[in-house]
């Protein structure tokens, strides 16, 4: 591997986005060659890269996971408070970290694998990547509602109104939503808009992986052939085995 920018090395190795790498970076957590490392360090495998004190490795095999993120489990790295986090559950003999987050009392579908560029082009809005979800609110789900939502919300506390989106009512208090942006609690944010609350909240799929007949706290390794639909989806190169 010829030596890269150490954000980019960082994600390349699965430690975390290239974003985080940077925050990482800034914060003095990570050193190259027993130096502490500064924004625009570059990296290569003949270097020493250590991370709050843990050394990195080039993952070797590039893995995709489809995890069912259980109601309580905190999707964060940071928080050394939180009770009980996504590694704490996910037990998998390589690093892997999450591409987009739910809340801790939403539960379903989280994607996590060693390779950060894959992460990375799966959490750029820009992308326009689907995610799909199963919500339940306290009031009757309304065709007024629904044709409100799927034509976008404006959402004075982040000052943008979201994108067109789609949705089907699967029952009086429930239902179905897909997204192709990624706000901050933007469902809870756009129902509490709609003088609506959100009362439970499952993502069932991203982009074309489903949760399918996952248990909470479960995952699995993704086939070869929709690790590969994936990357090309993001428009990556397939890593070669």
């Amino acid at each position: 591997m010829e030596k890269m920018r150490l954000n980019k090395y960082l994600a390349h190795c699965g430690v975390c986005s290239r974003r985080d790498a940077d925050r990482l970076i800034a914060e003095g957590k990570v050193t190259v060659n027993g130096r502490t490392a500064e924004p625009g360090s570059q990296a290569g495998e003949e270097d020493e890269v250590m991370v709050s004190g843990r050394p990195v490795r080039t993952a070797r095999e590039k893995v995709v996971l489809a995890f069912y993120k259980p109601v309580g489990v905190v999707c964060t790295e940071r928080d050394v408070h939180a009770e009980r986090t996504v590694a704490d559950v996910v037990k998998y003999p390589e690093r892997v970290t999450y591409a987009g987050r739910l809340d801790k009392d939403s539960e379903g579908l989280l994607l996590l694998s060693n390779d950060g560029d894959l992460i990375q082009a799966m959490m750029k809005g820009s992308n326009g990547h689907e995610k799909e979800y199963l919500v339940r609110v306290d009031r009757e789900v309304t065709a007024e509602f629904l044709q409100r939502m799927s034509e976008g919300v404006y959402l004075e506390e982040l000052d943008v109104t979201t994108r067109a989106c789609r949705l089907e009512r699967v029952n009086m208090f429930t239902f179905r939503m897909v997204l192709t942006q990624g706000l901050n609690r933007q469902i809870k944010r756009m129902c509490t808009a709609c003088g609506y609350r959100v009362r439970a909240l499952k993502r069932v799929r991203v982009m074309h992986v489903e949760l399918g007949d996952l248990k909470p706290g479960e995952y699995r390794e993704l086939d070869r052939e929709d690790v590969e639909r994936l990357y090309r989806d993001c428009g990556l190169e397939r890593p070669r085995q």
